[in-house]
């Protein structure tokens, strides 16, 4: 890829660009990752997952799974809301070659390339206007916030086991209070 990497004519020393996953030597040429990321390039996470999901490419499912693991990177390491992430760069560079042999006619050799690529995902958050704008979006909608919809299942569920383990609780009690009657005729 041609050009500078994550507007790196603007860094300033000692400034955090984002959050970044990092796939390599992945069995895949970086011709054919190229169009997958283009698609969610500058896009919200919820988007760019959704497109990826949808993707019929095989590179779509590995650029998925690194998409999550930014994601998880940026959450865990960075204490950063997934909901406010967007991807800021992303870009496949060529890895090494495996060069393989398949014999051809009158003693030659045929040379076989079996390409691999280093793939790069950088997420950042949401400016407060882009956030605006998206929050708007998805209230119009009727989306919920993918983590307040979680909370609600979660707090249902232990609601649930809760009330399944008081009554388990109360029926055991109950069957130890009864008299025990031996039918062995």
């Amino acid at each position: 890829m041609t050009g500078p990497k994550l507007n790196e004519f603007s860094f300033v020393a000692g400034e955090k660009t984002g959050t970044k996953a990092v796939a390599r030597w992945v069995r895949m040429s970086a011709k054919k990752v190229r169009p997958v990321l283009d698609l969610i390039r500058e896009k919200d996470v919820q988007s760019a997952d959704e497109i990826l999901q949808f993707t019929t490419r095989e590179a779509a499912h590995v650029v998925r799974k690194l998409l999550a693991s930014a994601v998880a990177n940026a959450e865990n390491n960075d204490q950063l809301d997934p909901e406010t992430l967007y991807v800021k760069a992303c870009f496949a560079d060529e890895g090494p070659t495996l060069k393989r042999f398949r014999p051809r006619a009158k003693g030659r050799a045929g040379r076989i390339n079996k390409r691999t690529c280093h793939i790069t995902v950088v997420v950042a958050q949401l400016g407060d206007d882009r956030l605006a704008v998206l929050q708007a979006k998805n209230a119009g909608r009727g989306v919920a916030p993918a983590t307040a919809a979680r909370r609600a299942r979660v707090e249902r569920s232990r609601q649930r086991a809760a009330a399944s383990a008081a009554a388990t609780t109360e029926s055991d009690n109950t069957s130890t209070d009864a008299p025990e009657t031996n039918e062995e005729n």
